[in-house]
């Protein structure tokens, strides 16, 4: 006897969850293309209180202004439609690339990640972009000199800089 399955009242299973494996590669594959601006925060603090190498550069593809306006600090610049002619020249093929824009609204960061990719280059987007590095409380420079905010409580614990995720 079969017994059929009720449908949800709501949208949240009325497409039920993929198997767990597919589930699985899924997500192993998504953390392939992306990680996080706390992750590359950890990082970055990492190599330099160990005078050491992340293993990767964070590439700013915003423009020029936006670069001004605030980056991450270590950042290279490299606006998204510069990247064909000028990748080769700027970075290391051997070094994996960490790519960022604005912020989630913006498909910057995924262009230039293409771009590089298309170029043989090792890739990943940081999601957030700017605008989550702001909000988690990391500090950035200007045209100005360095600065930072305080962090936003609905993106970041304001005690520490570690999530817990």
């Amino acid at each position: 006897m079969t017994t059929a399955t009720p449908s949800p009242a709501h949208r949240v299973l009325g497409t039920p969850p993929a198997a767990p494996e597919r589930a699985a590669a899924y997500f192993a594959a998504r953390l392939a293309f992306h990680t996080d601006v706390s992750d590359v925060a950890a990082a970055l603090a990492a190599a330099l209180a160990t005078g050491g190498d992340p293993g990767f550069v964070l590439v700013d593809s915003r423009s020029t202004e936006s670069w001004d306006q605030g980056h991450v600090p270590g950042a290279v610049h490299l606006p998204t439609a510069l990247v064909p002619a000028t990748a080769a020249a700027l970075l290391d093929r051997s070094v994996p690339v960490v790519t960022y824009c604005w912020g989630p609204g913006c498909d910057g960061g995924a262009r230039a990640a293409l771009a590089l990719a298309e170029q043989g280059f090792q890739v990943k987007e940081m999601i957030g972009g700017f605008e989550y590095w702001v909000r988690e409380g990391f500090a950035y420079e200007t045209h100005g000199g360095p600065e930072r905010r305080e962090a936003d409580p609905l993106t970041a614990p304001r005690a520490t800089d570690d999530c817990g995720c």
